[in-house]
């Protein structure tokens, strides 16, 4: 486990009493997200978020294997993640901590359990050979809710990412890799191919304090290190709730979560239009 310096009493009953007051350490209302920055590239499938002073970075991969017997039909996405001592300086080497597991399993969930890419587009000749992509996400820097980060760069890089172009001919597979060049000639006129996606699900967070009456959206660290519960949602951009995940904590009412999920819904939409907005601008810089 992950294990952090305590706050000090007062610095406690300061974030308490500024949070009843409806005023957060940095200048935020409860309902308001840290400012987000999503970068891309300069490769297929690269992306760097920094949410507020939470900074992550996922990297999309691909190769040629072998589907699995009992998906003959289907590729295969793997999502893998990686806590650094430079975010984490409690962290304890050698096991997975707490963290880790539990953003691995929401990431799990929302985006490969709830079929987020389409896999049966990854398959090349069934039975034989399909496409594995590969997620890994790094976390570099930690200031609270790295899972909203995690996933929004989960999310941008596999939006963003390019496979090879594949030409099936009887039974001969040919593979058109392409070289990111910045002559005038490219290596290769066969364009890669974008990912089949069928919807984005996007986490959103919240933190709960004393009776649950007390929450925050997207808790900073200092935040995360006071509540005395949490909730995890992931929603699409059908309005679907793909995930919700609520791991112990104080109770919630039903009339807490319905008002949390309404907020999350436009959450979600702010944080798809900036991934919109970096893949668009990622599109112009690659025309240069």
């Amino acid at each position: 486990m992950v294990k952090e310096l305590e706050l000090s009493t007062n610095e406690r009953e300061l974030i308490i009493s500024g949070l009843k007051e409806g005023i957060r350490l940095d200048g935020r209302g409860i309902d308001d997200f840290r400012s987000l920055k999503i970068t891309l590239g300069p490769e297929y499938g690269r992306s760097e978020v920094k949410l507020g002073a939470t900074k992550v970075l996922a990297k999309v991969s691909c190769e040629v294997a072998r589907p699995y017997p009992e998906r003959p039909n289907e590729g295969i996405l793997t999502l893998n993640t990686e806590l650094s001592p430079m975010a984490f300086t409690g962290l304890e080497p050698g096991r997975p901590s707490e963290e880790e597991v539990l953003v691995s399993r929401i990431l799990e969930k929302a985006i490969k359990i709830n079929r987020a890419v389409d896999v049966e587009g990854l398959c090349i000749v069934a039975n034989e050979l399909a496409w594995s992509i590969h997620v890994d996400v790094h976390f570099l820097d930690n200031d609270g809710n790295i899972i909203d980060a995690a996933c929004i760069a989960a999310i941008a890089a596999l939006s963003h990412f390019r496979r090879p172009d594949v030409t099936v001919i009887g039974e001969d597979v040919t593979i058109v890799f392409f070289i990111i060049s910045n002559s005038k000639h490219p290596v290769d006129q066969r364009n890669p191919v974008p990912l089949s996606i069928h919807h984005t699900p996007i986490c959103v967070t919240f933190a709960f304090f004393e009776n649950g009456d007390l929450w925050v959206v997207d808790p900073s660290l200092k935040e995360e290190q006071i509540r005395r519960g949490d909730m995890i949602m992931a929603i699409n951009n059908h309005k679907e709730i793909c995930v919700l995940s609520k791991a112990g904590g104080i109770p919630l009412e039903m009339h807490t979560i319905i008002q949390c999920s309404k907020l999350a819904a436009n959450k979600v939409d702010w944080v798809r239009e900036r991934i919109q907005a970096a893949l668009v601008n990622a599109a112009e810089v690659e025309k240069r």
